[in-house]
């Protein structure tokens, strides 16, 4: 059995999954499994794994298809078919350096932990080589996703490579209608109990193309309320949030709200008091948002 799983939820993006294939093909360790999770994709992308999984690429290639559900549902289907103890995801558009299992693994099998951890981060770059945001303190070994970014002050996106056990826990809800919930729910439910080791090493090489959502996150909101919404309700709730990321969590909750021209904003808060407090600043992002996506 691998350790590893690395999955690549996927959606009419035949045009350039290639370029992820070719970089598990390179891996220097071949011990773990690359599942494809196929989000209702039209074009030929079940056609090009399937010749993929002719050839003898020393690696575990399973392919998954669903009925087009976003990229939360999409983790939720991979979730249901990782049977390794860790997993990670490579996004369609992004690839691996060469040593990346292998340094996964060996982090991994080295790495003093115990119950209380989740997994840990790595990092991810440009292709020039540039990090992106800033790398890990070296005197900080463990802590929660939280405590990375709001108390030591870690910037950018990250790699999450975590147990599987833990990941299948809580899968992320559905809303009719709706194909986006902020993957971060899953993180910060995790931070509740655990912490997170981390990994000063580039495992993933990322590149946000136009057709991606991190750049069309506005649009995101506007389409997805009721998934922004329930984050943020979850996220106000966090027992070790300061007050500023509390306060931000209510305002956005408010501008889902708006969108959803729903009138029990107030009544459904879990934080009445605080919603009421942000509210201004939650018209403020809505109006924002709507000008943004116009």
């Amino acid at each position: 059995m691998p350790l590893l799983t690395v999955f690549t939820p996927t959606y009419n993006r035949a045009y350039i999954l290639p370029q992820c294939y070719e970089s598990m093909k390179r891996q220097t360790c071949k011990d773990f499994v690359w599942l494809i999770v196929d989000d209702g994709s039209a074009d030929n992308t079940r056609e090009l794994v399937e010749s993929w999984q002719k050839e003898d690429n020393g690696f575990v290639l399973r392919y998954v298809y669903q009925e087009n559900a976003g990229m939360h549902g999409a983790h939720n289907l991979a979730y249901e078919n990782i049977d390794t103890e860790l997993n990670t995801c490579i996004d369609s558009d992004d690839y691996m350096p060469d040593d990346a299992v292998e340094k996964i693994i060996s982090f991994w099998q080295s790495s003093e932990k115990d119950d209380g951890v989740s997994g840990f981060l790595a990092l991810d770059a440009y292709k020039n080589g540039e990090i992106i945001g800033t790398r890990f303190p070296k005197n900080v070994r463990r802590a929660t996703y939280y405590d990375y970014y709001y108390k030591y002050g870690v910037k950018g996106d990250k790699k999450f490579i975590l147990r599987t056990e833990l990941t299948k826990a809580n899968p992320y809800p559905v809303f009719e209608g709706e194909k986006y919930v902020n993957l971060a729910t899953k993180y910060s439910l995790l931070d509740i109990n655990y912490t997170l080791l981390n990994m000063n090493e580039v495992v993933c090489i990322v590149e946000y193309l136009d057709d991606g959502s991190s750049k069309n996150m506005f649009r995101q909101y506007l389409k997805n309320p009721r998934g922004f919404a329930y984050s943020r309700k979850l996220c106000m709730q966090l027992p070790f949030a300061g007050f500023k990321f509390r306060f931000n969590q209510a305002a956005h909750y408010v501008s889902s709200c708006l969108i959803l021209k729903d009138r029990r904003w107030l009544a459904d808060s879990p934080r009445k008091a605080l919603t009421l407090l942000a509210a201004p600043a939650g018209f403020v992002w809505w109006r924002y948002i709507l000008y943004k996506t116009k």
